[in-house]
């Protein structure tokens, strides 16, 4: 109760400060783009911005033939930006106050809801090279790391829930530079290893990850190799390949950051490969990702019986996805992702296909989505699933 009542002061006292400035600037600010103020000596700029999700879905499980469902506000963030001191040093802060943007709390959170989301300082200390230290998304596959904002469908694929490296808390270091009218970017960071808001001493050890991008034909328009479809229409050819490697020295949780506690530690070694393309449109992209141990079975415990009780999230996955947006801003996409475990934790090998329709209004901080997915667990139950979501980002 104490927790929730802070929250809704937080809530409330940020809407009440953004809706002072809103009223005093009836010129600069637009809609999508935040609210901005700086400081009449240019020594620091914000921007807020506020973005909720609305989101219905329902199950159809083919065996029981009974429907579910639910609605729910799938998401609620509160997002600062800007620089400090210089433009060379810039922060961010998001903050997630939607029940699932909090999760689940524990001993490891001090019994605190996990509001934050990111909290990190950005500095250009030379040429392309930019050092980022503090809580946010680690550099692995691109569809984690891209906003959940800028999808093309309700949700990420079943690839990212399963093996997407999440935020962490550390130190990264970015760097790009061309190569003729190529672009390669290259990205390492070492994080703490156990997800964003656990305050308790490191259990295992750290985690490293190095990431690599090469863009071949240059910089898509307005970072659109971070957002997905293609709304800025490219009238070129526009591609980029990119590979991660993360290792997680004596990870604790099921999923490395994410996932249950587990009763023994294990090293984590997962690798990413994705690519997106984009022109007049037309977008696609892939991913593949695979994740192991390296000191051990991925099995922790099991009953007498032989049933696992505990262990590591392990095994392979490939995703793609395919979409053209018509000249209204309406878009049909497709999707499939397969999902196979590792034997030995007797998680059951999924697959799911999915078939999603958007309408634009603002980009993507208006829209509304809606897609249809049948989920065939191998060995087990087909579920039909259908959402609808709107979005909206101020």
């Amino acid at each position: 109760m104490k927790n929730s009542l802070k929250t809704l002061c937080l809530v409330g006292a940020v809407l009440f400060s953004a809706g002072i400035a809103h009223g005093q600037d009836k010129t600069n600010n637009t809609f999508g783009k935040g609210l901005r103020v700086a400081a009449k000596d240019s020594s620091m700029t914000m921007k807020f911005g506020l973005r909720f999700s609305t989101l219905y879905e329902g199950f159809y499980n083919q065996d029981t033939k009974q429907y579910t469902d639910n609605v729910m506000i799938r998401r609620f963030r509160l997002k600062f930006d800007g620089y400090a001191v210089s433009p060379r040093l810039v922060y961010k802060v998001e903050i997630g106050v939607s029940n699932r943007d909090i999760g689940g709390v524990d001993e490891n959170t001090n019994g605190a809801a996990r509001l934050l989301l990111d909290g990190v300082l950005k500095y250009n200390f030379a040429g392309n090279f930019v050092l980022w230290f503090g809580q946010t998304k680690l550099p692995g596959n691109r569809e984690r790391v891209v906003s959940s904002q800028k999808l093309q469908f309700v949700d990420r694929s079943l690839l990212n829930s399963r093996f997407n490296l999440d935020r962490d808390v550390g130190i990264q270091l970015h760097h790009h530079h061309k190569v003729g009218s190529a672009v390669l970017r290259e990205i390492v960071s070492i994080s703490k290893g156990e997800g964003r808001n656990i305050i308790v001493p490191n259990r295992g050890g750290y985690d490293y990850t190095a990431r690599l991008e090469f863009l071949p034909f240059g910089n898509f328009t307005n970072k659109g190799d971070y957002f997905q479809s293609d709304l800025e229409r490219e009238p070129k050819p526009k591609f980029s390949i990119g590979a991660t490697f993360d290792y997680n020295v004596g990870a604790s949780r099921s999923r490395g950051q994410l996932g249950s506690w587990l009763s023994e530690t294990r090293n984590l070694e997962t690798w990413f490969v994705d690519a997106i393309y984009k022109q007049k449109g037309f977008s696609g992209t892939v991913e593949y990702a695979i994740r192991r141990t390296t000191d051990g079975s991925a099995v922790v415990a099991t009953e007498p019986n032989g049933e696992v009780t505990e262990s590591f999230y392990t095994g392979e996955s490939v995703t793609g996805q395919l979409s053209y947006l018509f000249k209204r801003n309406y878009e049909i996409a497709g999707r499939a992702t397969m999902v196979d475990q590792d034997p030995v934790t007797q998680r059951k090998d999924v697959r799911q296909y999915t078939f999603g329709a958007s309408k634009y209004f603002v980009g993507h901080s208006l829209k509304a989505q809606s897609d249809v997915t049948w989920i065939d667990q191998v060995n087990g139950t087909d579920t039909w699933m259908f959402r609808f979501q709107i979005e909206m980002a101020f």
